[in-house]
């Protein structure tokens, strides 16, 4: 056992080059979504006959809700006191976003990278989103339309501010 320790700590040394990486709480979040996709998987075949098929509307609004709420749970400056025991307020990073810089370390580290990070919380929120249809496909839907509408809305916003700039010169 001593040898496998051994040659964990090593192999994180040698990875980490000096830098403080937390390898082992990205180990722990790994086996929770692990633990949880297993789970969730194992429910839905003791509940169901078989997968929900995903046709390509589901599939569009899942894209563009695992996107929104992507980025809702890591930007949004109206969920930042989810965000607030992972990381420092560091200015604004766009419309209606926030930068924020993470701190602390082990669990609290890897916790606040993992959702301040779009790209990492959306593969958390679509395998959530592909459970809903599992166990929820009205309300997924429901949710899911509603997150489309307020991308929608976001990119008119955009549009809109950028044509309001443009005609004021």
């Amino acid at each position: 056992m001593n040898a496998v320790v051994d040659t964990a700590r090593r192999q994180k040394e040698e990875y980490a080059a000096g830098e403080d990486r937390p390898l082992g709480s990205y180990l722990g979040t790994l086996a929770v979504y692990a633990l949880t996709t297993g789970t969730l998987a194992l429910l839905g075949r003791r509940l169901r006959d078989g997968a929900p098929a995903i046709g390509l509307a589901d599939l569009a609004l899942m894209t563009v809700t695992t996107h929104k709420a992507s980025r809702l749970i890591t930007k949004d400056p109206v969920t930042s006191p989810l965000r607030a025991p992972f990381t420092r307020y560091s200015g604004t990073a766009g419309p209606a976003e926030l930068s924020e810089e993470v701190r602390g370390k082990g669990v609290r580290h890897a916790v606040g990278e993992l959702i301040t990070c779009p790209f990492c919380t959306s593969q958390w929120v679509a395998t959530a989103y592909a459970a809903g249809l599992v166990f929820a496909p009205d309300a997924t839907r429901l949710a899911g339309a509603t997150m489309t509408a307020v991308a929608g809305s976001d990119w008119l916003q955009l549009a809109y501010a950028r044509l309001q700039k443009s005609a004021e010169g």
